[in-house]
């Protein structure tokens, strides 16, 4: 009894679970190329590093050990791989950091300073992010653990005290390994928690498309990682700026990634299309009123003449005013996705009437247009445009047959109207796309578009327009103290 209950609220909560609109994975062939900016930027981060200063004394000698600075980074070894779970787990093994600092030595009334080169060999550095989405559906660096180690220092010392140095190297070197220790987690930690968060702020959740219509990017729920890639479930629905908080049932097949083979794909299901035809037609967006020299010319002989036997029964003073063409979107356009192609099937009326100045318009017929546009997807940079081809026209009467038979002459003209005056306006708004949820300075190249039942996919790998430090030195939070955040977890550093 107990397991069906428990499989019964099993059940119901998968009932209820919000179904993505978009989906996207990124693959472990994307981490290659994060790993080389994400290395460049470690890089830059560990030469913050600030060492305290090293005093001392044995017998009649004083040290000081200060301005320590590190220099440089190589590496002989590095891996960056997904872990199962939730987290991206860099491994550095057997690298060497290069270091300057400043010496000091008094002996009794002799003194001795200067710089000097040093290395700290042996270093191994492993870090694992956690990532999870916050309370407003953004994703975040939610956890960093770190553990890191330096095996040995090297110092080269020269002039006066070469071997009075030489002498004291065990103590100074070993101070400095055990500090060193010390500071790179701290480091780390501080990327993770602050700098790359503020990386990952730039990612839209909830931002406009234009002055009608908003997108909404939530998470849906935590990011999953497996061995080869990470995949992220996104709300992917349009609401109306006017209706912030208007939504529409997802009701559509749930997008399904399967492919490993570039470094990113992401996929769109009927709804994320469906969502914005629908948050337009709200804004009453999804109609066009053209008058007088709007009207193309031949369209406009050709509408007096078919409808001539009703303009002259009109008073003079309105014979020669002029034409309206009013179409209007009865419903919101609804997107069918197949392997074939994806289509936008459209309802609309068109009506035809004559506008006379200082008076009220005069509407000489009404009828009905159904439409089917081919649409196609393409992603450019980081935002993913339609352009729309009317295939299928056709226009009929709601009064009666006859009529619709007196329209044959028209369907022609207007469907050349459409396509020369009507559909360039809507590519025009429509290729200006919307933006994907990627951080900035991350673009997409070499996509390529495959269509399936009720969703499609676009794979694509992965550019930095921008560099890694680049961004991040843009969205820094005002903070520069890696400590000014908050405290990282009891040090696993190994000395």
């Amino acid at each position: 009894m107990a397991l069906f209950g428990a499989l019964l609220l099993a059940l119901l909560a998968g009932a209820h679970a919000e179904l993505p609109g978009c989906k996207i994975r990124v693959t472990s062939k994307a981490l290659d190329l994060v790993k080389q900016e994400g290395l460049r930027f470690l890089e830059q981060e560990l030469e913050t590093i600030t060492i305290p200063d090293l005093r001392g004394r044995e017998g009649h000698f004083y040290y000081n050990i200060s301005e320590v600075k590190v220099t440089e980074l190589q590496l002989t070894s590095s891996e960056l791989h997904f872990q199962p779970g939730q987290e991206l787990v860099l491994q550095i093994s057997n690298a060497s950091l290069g270091l300057r600092f400043r010496r000091q030595l008094l002996y009794w009334f002799f003194y001795d300073g200067g710089y000097i080169n040093a290395s700290a060999e042996g270093v191994s550095i492993r870090t694992a992010l956690e990532l999870s989405g916050d309370p407003t559906g953004r994703i975040k660096v939610s956890n960093v653990s770190c553990q890191a180690s330096v095996s040995r220092m090297h110092a080269a010392f020269g002039g006066t005290f070469k071997k009075v140095y030489e002498f004291l190297s065990t103590f100074i070197t070993s101070g400095m390994r055990f500090l060193l220790n010390q500071q790179i987690c701290p480091v780390l930690y501080h990327a993770g928690m602050v700098l790359l968060n503020s990386l990952l702020d730039t990612v839209p959740v909830r931002s406009s498309v234009d002055d009608l219509v908003g997108i909404d990017y939530s998470l849906l729920k935590d990011p999953v990682a497996s061995t080869s890639n990470l995949d992220m479930d996104f709300r992917g629905a349009f609401f109306p700026l006017a209706e912030r908080n208007w939504s529409l049932p997802n009701r559509a097949v749930e997008p399904q990634l399967q492919e490993e083979e570039r470094m990113v794909y992401v996929a769109f299901s009927e709804f994320f299309f469906d969502s914005a035809m629908e948050s337009y037609f709200r804004a009453g967006a999804l109609q066009l009123s053209l008058v007088g020299d709007k009207v193309p010319h031949d369209l406009d002989m050709l509408l007096r003449a078919t409808y001539f036997g009703s303009i002259v029964l009109l008073s003079p003073a309105v014979i020669d005013s002029p034409l309206k063409l009013e179409l209007r979107v009865l419903a919101p356009p609804r997107c069918t996705i197949k392997p074939s192609g994806t289509t936008v099937s459209v309802t609309a009326s068109v009506t035809i009437a004559l506008v006379p100045s200082d008076q009220p318009e005069v509407q000489l017929s009404s009828m009905t247009m159904d439409a089917r546009l081919n649409a196609k997807m393409a992603l450019r940079g980081k935002a993913l445009r339609t352009q729309l081809d009317l295939r299928r026209f056709r226009i009929y009467s709601n009064q009666s047959a006859l009529e619709s038979l007196a329209l044959i002459p028209l369907q022609a003209p207007l469907k050349t109207m459409l396509q020369i005056g009507v559909m360039p306006m809507l590519n025009e708004r429509m290729w200006r796309g919307v933006q994907i949820p990627l951080p900035e300075g991350i673009n997409f190249v070499r996509e390529v578009v495959t269509n399936h039942a009720g969703f499609l996919t676009i794979g694509a790998d992965l550019h930095f327009a921008k560099g890694l430090r680049e961004v991040i030195e843009k969205n820094r939070p005002a903070s520069r103290d890696p400590l000014a955040s908050s405290a990282p977890p009891p040090s696993t550093t190994a000395a």
